[in-house]
């Protein structure tokens, strides 16, 4: 998906409309969750999810048409590392992991936010990655302060992912956000601690590492947006939205009840 240059510093009126569209876009992943479950469509996920931001939120879904993407949601099942393009010939089932990725667009601005769920009771080997991948964005972000780096901050998550033997995918980043879906700057997965961009109060970004079982090779199916891992490994994701404060960071995307800690993890299925 594209990006573009836009102010990085946010003001604190900004930030609040920021805000308001980040709890919008993690209001349908919580709505969504009890949804998911073996014999449904990942197309009837996608229709749900419409349904409830046009008519129940009364905003935009920002997914549509961006880019030329079809859908509202991008639903990746499994080996499908981003982007999963919903289908009514995609059925879910027992033990499958899936991503659900959603963004609204409320008074201009853009709320991102994606989430995994299981469908029934998930493999050993799956709900380790899925719960090694949640570690792994939130040590991300408790790396976020003033006068840090997004070395820093991808360093922290690389090691999690590493330490457990994963791969992070090298392809594809987090983003800047705003009244733009993708700005500046861009956030790597891994880094190396002091090197890169360094954050200041009201940076508004997003934090969304891919972890693969396997090795961290891609590759993007004919439909031009579906990405699958190249070993066909399992692949989880968790994304939030991030703002750097005067004394550390906020999460404007939480789930209710969401702290980070492994016990808090919020998973449906």
């Amino acid at each position: 998906m594209s990006r573009r240059n836009a102010n990085l510093i946010k003001s604190p009126e900004q930030i609040v409309l920021a805000r308001v569209a980040a709890q919008l876009a993690a209001d349908v992943l919580t709505m969504i969750g009890p949804h998911i479950k073996a014999g449904v469509t990942t197309a009837y996920l996608d229709q749900l999810c419409n349904d409830y931001i046009v008519n129940v939120q009364k905003v935009t879904p920002a997914n549509v048409g961006y880019g030329g993407f079809p859908a509202t949601v991008c639903s990746s099942v499994n080996q499908v590392v981003c982007h999963g393009i919903p289908s009514d010939t995609e059925i879910l089932k027992d033990g499958d992991i899936i991503n659900i990725d959603v963004a609204v667009i409320k008074d201009g601005w853009h709320g991102d936010t994606s989430r995994m769920y299981y469908v029934g009771e998930p493999s050993k080997a799956a709900r380790k990655l899925v719960e090694t991948t949640y570690a792994a964005m939130w040590a991300g972000i408790r790396a976020v302060k003033p006068r840090a780096t997004l070395g820093d901050v991808g360093f922290a998550i690389q090691t999690v992912a590493e330490k457990a033997g994963y791969s992070v995918v090298l392809d594809y980043c987090g983003h800047g956000i705003g009244m733009t879906y993708h700005e500046d700057p861009q956030v790597t997965h891994y880094g190396r601690p002091g090197q890169g961009l360094v954050l200041k109060p009201g940076m508004l970004f997003t934090i969304e590492p891919m972890i693969n079982a396997g090795r961290a090779a891609t590759k993007e199916l004919d439909d031009g947006w579906t990405v699958e891992t190249r070993d066909q490994s399992l692949s989880a994701q968790w994304e939030h939205m991030v703002t750097v404060t005067e004394t550390g960071f906020e999460v404007l995307t939480l789930a209710p009840g969401e702290t980070g800690a492994k016990g808090d993890i919020p998973i449906v299925g």
